[in-house]
């Protein structure tokens, strides 16, 4: 019997993604401030929606945010949330972030990535990070962060190579273990 040793994504339960007490530690609209009306936004690693609804109400009817999670429960959640509340401007897919392939190159103002490659299999980072660079705009922006410790896929020699990729524009004090960006292609 072979034994599969490769690390398989994370998916974490529905419930702990949006709940009461997140809601009172995170603010659900602190990534809004990246995005303006009619833009287009790609939510990775995005749940059940506890950031996507309110890039949505922030780009308007006139922009777009693709909701993307390889958990296919969370996004049935968020599909069903963006329903109840009218939202027609979230498009939804249960897809691995590594593969893109239904977003135009060079289409998207806004990539959040926040805690994505800490949950997702450490084969999948570069195809991953390379997507992010393919959908982003010469002019866009993608907010990049993982968290750190035993439970992330991602170390610290392996951010620093993530983030070479790209032309920094902000990002955490590495000393005091903030590892997050805000980042944009290289010309």
């Amino acid at each position: 019997m072979v034994e599969n040793k490769e690390k398989q994504d994370r998916h974490f339960p529905v419930f702990a993604q949006d709940n009461l007490l997140r809601r009172l530690l995170s603010n659900s609209k602190k990534f809004n401030p990246y995005v303006t009306d009619g833009q287009v936004v790609a939510d990775l690693g995005c749940g059940p929606g506890y950031f996507t609804l309110p890039l949505a109400e922030c780009v308007g009817p006139r922009g777009r945010v693709y909701a993307i999670d390889s958990n296919e429960k969370a996004i049935r959640a968020l599909e069903k949330k963006a329903n109840k509340h009218g939202y027609s401007n979230i498009e939804a897919y249960a897809s691995s972030a590594s593969d893109l392939s239904f977003i135009k190159d060079g289409s998207v103002d806004f990539v959040l990535a926040n805690g994505l490659l800490c949950s997702m299999a450490p084969q999948h980072h570069e195809s991953t990070v390379n997507e992010i660079k393919r959908v982003l705009k010469p002019e866009g922006q993608a907010y990049i962060a993982v968290d750190r410790g035993r439970f992330s896929y991602v170390g610290e020699s392996e951010w620093e190579r993530i983030l070479e990729g790209f032309r920094i524009e902000r990002r955490g004090d590495p000393k005091m273990g903030d590892r997050w960006a805000v980042v944009s292609i290289k010309p």
